[in-house]
């Protein structure tokens, strides 16, 4: 496929999917992109699976010109992302989350942003006309609190920075994931997805790109992967670092 045919690349990582994988969600994906008028690039991205993850993932990606899958070593969501976005050819860049929490036929309400010139445009569970589904208690009274500790240190104005869907111009994809610094690079033993949203957006709010906050349809998706005791402590140690690259000059273009 021609690049200069690529509406939207659309970047899926994946670590140990092999249940979501059985649940159909890549048939999901791929009915949707065939049923549109745009053209698709898909990149799935192994990191570092320990079961057969990446087995099934080169497999479905068999006969489908317009897909293909990149092997990481673990390192971790933010990792895994980077290497799709950076691989991306689309004019368009969405990274969304495996177990499609939000459908990808989200992406509809997004597009219409950057087409009026914002440079991103991220899904949000927080602004009016959002929809959330089967999300425990403790589950949203954690993300409410992070988010009000994100606004107060880092990201005034954006009310869910964690939504796993978003979408951007591919050269500013390209430019804000080569200037990660708290995620650049690293390896991880546990499936640690972290607050590299938190230092993507506060770069682009540094460097002045416009940013779209739109609600979308988001549905809770049970899980073991996340430690809310582990994950909170680290990820605000994390968002302190972006605070402390930030005042070392390593976000300055």
């Amino acid at each position: 496929m021609n690049p200069k045919s690529i509406a939207v690349s659309i970047v899926i990582p994946a670590y140990n999917e092999v249940e979501n994988i059985n649940k159909g969600v890549l048939d999901e994906v791929f009915t949707y992109t065939q049923k549109q008028p745009w053209n698709t690039q898909i990149l799935l991205i192994d990191d570092g699976s320990n079961d057969e993850t990446a087995k099934y993932l080169e497999a479905y990606c068999i006969g489908k010109r317009s897909w293909r899958l990149i092997r990481n070593t673990h390192g971790g969501k933010a990792l895994a992302v980077k290497s799709g976005v950076l691989a991306a050819q689309g004019k368009f860049v969405l990274f969304t989350d495996f177990d499609q929490a939000t459908p990808l036929s989200e992406v509809e309400k997004l597009l219409p942003f950057l087409r009026k010139g914002y440079a991103i445009a991220i899904g949000s569970r927080e602004v009016q006309g959002s929809r959330r589904e089967n999300e425990p208690l403790y589950r949203h009274l954690m993300g409410r609190i992070w988010n009000l500790v994100v606004q107060l240190l880092a990201i005034p104005g954006i009310r869910d920075t964690q939504c796993g869907f978003k979408l951007f111009k591919r050269e500013i994809a390209h430019e804000l994931f080569q200037a990660l610094h708290v995620y650049a690079d690293g390896e991880e033993r546990e499936a640690y997805t972290g607050a590299f949203d938190v230092e993507l957006l506060y770069i682009a709010q540094k460097r002045g790109y416009q940013i779209a906050e739109v609600p979308v349809h988001w549905k809770h998706m049970k899980t073991t992967r996340v430690s809310p005791l582990r994950d909170s402590v680290r990820m605000l140690s994390d968002l302190v670092r972006v605070r402390i690259a930030d005042l070392q000059g390593k976000y300055d273009r």
